[in-house]
């Protein structure tokens, strides 16, 4: 039985990762260093269209880039409830051949699935598609909380990233300018506070919504309240 503590040994080897891609990298090789399986595949979800998309594949050959597949996942009736559970799924024979789209790219010693969840606090951001078992190896439902722990706290560790990236992104005087905006401070009121005049906040704020790609300071607000660098 694998234990917590096993889990967070394998989630602070990634950790360790200098670069977002090597991360996404790691996070497929520690899957298989930490389970039973010979192959992993990590895909980004969108809610939006139920959308699935293909990142890469970490298999006994190398990595395998798997950006050309694009799925509505309710073709697939495993990842379809892995992702509304939040809960890790498996399926193997024929049951396997039932809930798993044709459009999956899998090796050709694939007869068996897990499909984890990705989660970043509610939401479901991604799922990491384990395969090809280690022969002998069944996975029953007492096993399948340690696969659904592992997506948890790889989504926290997704975040904990993009916040840290976030941050740097905007300087110390632009994340002051958009947290007045969003305590409801107008513009008048931020140049008096910050020392400054109303075209220079308003230059911040400019700056602000484009590094953060928002389509208006309302946006860009909203933004950073996802990321948490605001409150």
């Amino acid at each position: 039985m694998i234990s917590q503590e096993d889990i967070a040994e394998h989630i602070r080897n990634i950790e360790c990762t200098s670069s977002h891609e090597e991360q996404l990298y790691r996070i497929l090789q520690e899957f298989t260093r930490l389970f039973p399986v010979s192959s992993a595949y990590l895909y980004r979800y969108s809610p939006l269209g139920y959308l699935s998309e293909g990142i890469m594949g970490y298999t006994s050959t190398g990595l395998v880039h798997i950006r050309e597949y694009r799925d509505d996942i309710r073709s697939s009736p495993i990842v379809y409830a892995a992702v509304t559970e939040r809960k890790a799924q498996f399926a193997s024979g024929l049951d396997y051949l039932k809930q798993t789209s044709s459009k999956y790219v899998f090796g050709a010693g694939a007869g068996s699935l897990i499909i984890v969840p990705v989660c970043l606090r509610s939401l479901v951001i991604g799922y990491i598609c384990g395969t090809e078992l280690d022969k002998g190896t069944m996975i029953d439902e007492d096993m399948l909380p340690a696969y659904t722990l592992y997506g948890q706290l790889i989504g926290k560790l997704l975040d904990t990233y993009n916040a840290d990236e976030s941050s740097k992104l905007l300087s110390k005087r632009e994340r002051e300018v958009m947290q007045k905006i969003a305590s409801g401070e107008n513009t008048k009121q931020m140049a008096v506070d910050l020392g400054i005049s109303e075209a220079t906040v308003n230059q911040y704020v400019k700056s602000s919504v484009r590094k953060l790609g928002a389509k208006n300071r309302s946006h860009a607000v909203a933004e950073l309240f996802r990321r948490g660098l605001i409150s």
